[in-house]
């Protein structure tokens, strides 16, 4: 667990650098949160109550979402595009011969990274919202801590997405498709354009039991108490860790798959 922990922190550092990309990430966060909140003011003062929303949530939807949406990596900036690139070239052989395994090993760097993000990219642009507008935040400390587990469940499912993502470039000459289709699905069905309790119907119903739904729909839910009681936010929580549980396990058959003759490209 110390060696793990010791990636989780270089991970952490290693973003920490990046001083200038930083400041533009949570300027470009802020500036969006602003443009994607007037447009909910709009469509909330049309349709009141949409999705289960009252505006104040409807906004604390946007602002949480553009706290997490770096964190998660949401729309691309994680370690899946960096594992492609080392199958590629076979640099992941060294990977192999570490005496650390290699799922846990991205695992950890890329926690360390997300909780970076938290921090650095997270917390201004929720601070900027909660100064402009009025925001559904919970005020009791218990809410707050289920929705950091529930934060921390739904990176460790996004991690489990992307590692699949990345693994498919035993198998892809080009990882830069199979990265696209991912992004949109995670635009699309976590709940980032829209809330996805917006969707109506049996289309609805799918889109909310589907992996990406754990990495910020949950966790949004979870903080505005949507999931009221103990009994329901133990099942939300529970939800994720069932998805956590299940996309490492298809990691963990897949890297077996892959791993069990490594072919460099060129020899």
């Amino acid at each position: 667990m110390r060696l793990y922990g010791a990636v989780a922190a270089g991970g952490f550092r290693r973003y920490a650098t990046y001083g200038t990309a930083t400041a533009a990430g949570v300027f470009t966060n802020t500036v969006f949160g602003f443009i994607v909140a007037y447009t909910y003011v709009a469509l909330w003062d049309q349709r009141p109550g949409l999705g289960g929303y009252d505006r104040a949530q409807a906004l604390t939807f946007v602002w949480v979402s553009q706290s997490l949406l770096a964190a998660g990596a949401l729309i691309g900036g994680g370690f899946q595009e960096e594992l492609q690139e080392r199958i590629r070239t076979g640099d992941v052989a060294v990977d192999l011969y570490r005496p650390a395994d290699l799922q846990l090993w991205w695992l950890a760097g890329d926690l360390g990274r997300a909780v970076f993000q938290l921090l650095g990219r997270g917390v201004v642009p929720l601070v900027a919202g909660a100064l402009a507008f009025e925001l559904a935040l919970p005020s009791r400390p218990a809410r707050w801590l289920l929705f950091l587990v529930s934060v921390v469940l739904g990176l460790v499912v996004g991690f489990a997405v992307r590692y699949l993502v990345g693994l498919c470039a035993f198998w892809l000459l080009d990882g830069v498709g199979v990265n696209m289709l991912a992004s949109l699905a995670s635009i699309f069905c976590s709940g980032m354009v829209l809330p996805l309790t917006v969707f109506p119907g049996g289309f609805g119903e799918v889109v909310r039991l589907l992996p990406w739904a754990a990495m910020l729909q949950v966790p949004l839910d979870v903080l505005m108490g949507t999931h009221a009681g103990a009994g329901a936010a133990l099942g939300a929580l529970g939800f994720q860790a069932a998805w956590a549980v299940v996309l490492l396990g298809a990691g963990r058959v897949l890297q077996g798959a892959a791993t069990r003759k490594v072919v460099v490209q060129g020899g």
